[in-house]
C-alpha cells in the first residue's frame, strides 16, 4: 500500500541544519554572488550560443540523450526549465570569469610550480612490520615471490588487492614528502626499499613517471585552482550576514497564513 509523505521547504532547511550542510550552502550562494558582481564589473555577459553549448554538455554528462531523459532528470532534482537555465548560465559565467581573471596567468604558474604536477604511475602494499616488508623487498629482488603474490597476500581490502595494489596516476603533492621523494628519484620500473612514516612501511612499485605537458586539460585544471582560490580570499574578505532563522519564521508565518 503507497503512503504519502510530505516535505516541505522548513524540513529541508532544518535537514541542512542538522547535518551540518548549512555552511557548504552559504559558501555556494557567496560565491555566485561574487562571480555574479565581479563578472559585471569586468562587462562579461553570456551568449546564447554560450548556454546551448554549455546546456548540451550537462545533459551529455547526465547522459540525458532524449527528452524524456532530461525531464525526469528535472523533475528528479526539482528543478523548473527556467531554473535549469539559470544553472548553465551560472556554470558559462563561472568559466568566462575564470577565463578573463586567470588564462594569461597559468603558462607562468605552470612553470613555477611544474614540480608539483609530475606524475606517477604507482602499485603500493602497506605493512606494520618493516622487517616483514624488507623481507619481501628483498624476495623481489631475488625473483622468490612477485608482486602479484604480495598482493593478493597482504592487502587486505578486496578491490585494491584485485587490481594489485594499483594507486593509479597521482601528482607528487598528492604524497607524503619523504615518499614523493623516493618516488620521483626512481627509474621506473623500481621497486622502491620500504619506506617508513607514521602511518605506516610502504613498499610501492613504481611502473611509471609522466612529466607534465601543458596541455588543455592541465590548463584547465590549473585555472579552476586558481579561480578556486581567488574565490576563497573574496570570502574571507567578506561579513557574511546569514538569515535562515530569520527566513524560517517568516515561512512558518506563510504557511499558516495558507493553512
Amino acid at each position: 500500500m503507497t503512503k504519502n509523505l510530505t516535505i516541505s521547504c522548513l524540513d529541508v532547511i532544518h535537514h541542512l541544519k542538522l547535518s551540518c550542510q548549512i555552511p557548504d550552502v552559504v559558501e555556494a550562494i557567496t560565491s555566485q554572488s561574487i562571480i555574479a558582481q565581479a563578472a559585471q564589473e569586468a562587462g562579461i555577459k553570456v551568449e546564447e550560443e554560450e548556454l546551448q553549448e554549455q546546456g548540451d554538455k550537462i545533459r551529455f554528462e547526465k547522459k540525458l540523450v532524449k527528452a524524456k531523459d532530461t525531464w525526469t532528470w528535472l523533475e528528479k532534482n526539482h528543478l523548473s526549465v527556467t531554473q535549469f537555465e539559470e544553472l548553465v548560465h551560472n556554470k558559462v559565467l563561472s568559466r568566462k570569469l575564470a577565463n578573463h581573471l586567470f588564462s594569461g596567468q597559468v603558462e607562468k604558474f605552470f612553470y613555477e610550480h611544474r614540480l608539483n604536477y609530475d606524475t606517477a604511475v604507482i602499485y603500493e602494499v602497506t605493512f606494520e612490520d618493516r622487517g616483514l616488508a624488507l623481507e619481501l623487498f628483498y624476495a623481489l629482488q631475488e625473483y622468490e615471490i612477485t608482486w602479484a603474490e604480495i598482493a593478493r597476500l597482504y592487502i587486505k581490502e578486496p578491490e585494491l588487492r584485485r587490481a594489485g595494489g594499483y594507486r593509479g596516476a597521482r601528482h607528487r603533492k598528492e604524497f607524503r614528502p619523504e615518499i614523493a621523494a623516493a618516488i620521483f628519484a626512481a627509474t621506473p620500473p623500481q621497486i622502491l626499499k620500504p619506506i617508513t612514516t607514521q602511518k605506516g612501511v610502504y613498499l610501492i612499485w613504481v611502473e611509471e613517471i609522466i612529466q607534465p605537458q601543458l596541455d588543455e586539460q592541465l590548463r584547465e585544471k590549473i585555472m579552476d585552482e586558481l579561480f578556486s582560490n581567488w574565490l576563497k580570499k573574496e570570502i574571507e574578505y567578506l561579513e557574511i550576514d546569514t538569515q535562515f532563522d530569520t527566513d524560517v519564521i517568516e515561512l512558518q508565518k506563510e504557511v499558516l497564513n495558507h493553512a
